[in-house]
């Protein structure tokens, strides 16, 4: 009997700002956006697009009916990119848009047993330095690996190492791409805290990841690169993202290339039997109500889980559960929102060859098997 890993990857979790007001401990509403000045703005919208929101809820409540989609799949391991800076620090980043979640609000991470949070996005340093250092800290003390970031640059470069099963480790390089926002001055430096920053797209940066996991990865680890990259909106895949994601799968011996950045799913490719995600979308955000962009439907999300082998490390099944965002809680979307969400993976798949077909109240990816 062939035995198998399954992990869950999710894309961005956005748990500030509106979600962090409803939570039992809150941030100060004050914002310094250009059209808002109170986090509770965000909680009004979504009340108006969709009725009352509820306070001071359990921190179990924004996943809803995600936690019995994992005890339907029973993923080995639970990773998402936390878009989000966990502090109470003051040190707002003149930036225009900063997240932050209270400190005592980081069990809400725990409730969804979330296993490692990748934090090389360009929100993880919203409230400066003192800002990163109490969310590796909070994260840290709560049990939750973190990989991306770090308190110099040797830590924001190392890979979480998670141990899926008792077989299989699965260890998570994560950087963030300059063209998601990412600053370049938020690099790690050897005497400072910072983001593990991919400075571009180069033969050097493959060959750089390359050695960080000669270095790290045992024959049957299953690695993962995690790359926030690209604009929040649209579905075209630049051309120096699939070159990279080719070469760190041929030389790098990558086993799954996880990006995020989007607001919305994007295509998926399988390449040389690993899987490319362009673009996992939000899973959580607190954008209800917010015009424009509504033909990306951003409120539609997908929870991605993935099966592999654990002789090849190849992947044998990515299956999709489509959720949706309704007062900063996901539900099971309706069949004809699921639907409508198979249909664009159906379109942005199909350039690489690769279909849908129905699996339960989701989908699943087809592809050539070689």
């Amino acid at each position: 009997m062939t035995e198998t890993t399954k992990l869950l990857l999710c894309g961005d979790v956005m748990t500030g700002r509106g979600v962090d007001q409803i939570m039992p401990r809150s941030c100060p509403p004050q914002l310094y956006e250009p059209v808002a000045r109170s986090a509770r703005e965000y909680v009004a919208l979504a009340e108006r697009a969709h009725g009352p929101v509820p306070r001071q809820v359990d921190h179990a409540y924004v996943w809803g009916d995600a936690l019995a989609i994992c005890d339907e799949e029973r993923p080995d391991a639970r990773f998402v990119n936390l878009e989000t800076a966990v502090t109470t620090s003051e040190d707002a980043a003149p930036k225009g848009i900063n997240y932050r979640m209270h400190p005592g609000n980081v069990p809400l991470l725990s409730a969804a047993g979330i296993d490692c949070c990748t934090l090389a996005n360009n929100h993880v340093l919203d409230w400066g330095d003192a800002g990163l250092l109490e969310t590796l800290d909070v994260l840290e003390h709560a049990g939750i690996l973190t990989a991306g970031a770090g308190r110099d640059q040797e830590r924001a470069q190392a890979p979480a190492i998670v141990d899926a099963t008792d077989r299989t480790r699965v260890l998570v390089f994560a950087c963030g791409a300059l063209d998601s926002g990412v600053p370049n001055t938020w690099s790690a430096r050897s005497d400072r805290p910072g983001v593990n920053v991919l400075a571009d797209f180069s033969r050097t940066a493959v060959e750089h990841l390359a050695d960080a996991v000669t270095g790290m990865a045992n024959d049957d680890d299953i690695v993962v690169a995690s790359i926030h990259w690209g604009p929040n909106w649209g579905y075209e895949i630049p051309t120096p993202h699939r070159r990279f994601a080719h070469d760190v799968i041929d030389r790098a011996r990558v086993d799954v290339v996880w990006g995020h950045s989007s607001h919305h799913p994007m295509a998926i490719e399988i390449h040389a039997g690993r899987p490319i995600l362009y673009g996992c979308g939000d899973l959580l955000n607190d954008y209800e109500g917010i015009p424009g962009h509504e033909a990306f439907r951003a409120d539609l999300t997908l929870m991605y889980f993935l099966t592999f082998d654990d002789t090849s490390r190849r992947l044998v099944e990515l299956a999709m559960r489509p959720l949706q965002i309704r007062r900063f809680r996901l539900g099971r979307a309706s069949r004809g929102d699921a639907q409508w969400l198979r249909s664009v993976l159906e379109r942005e798949c199909a350039p690489f060859g690769h279909r849908t077909r129905r699996r339960g109240d989701g989908f699943e990816l087809e592809w050539a098997h070689t």
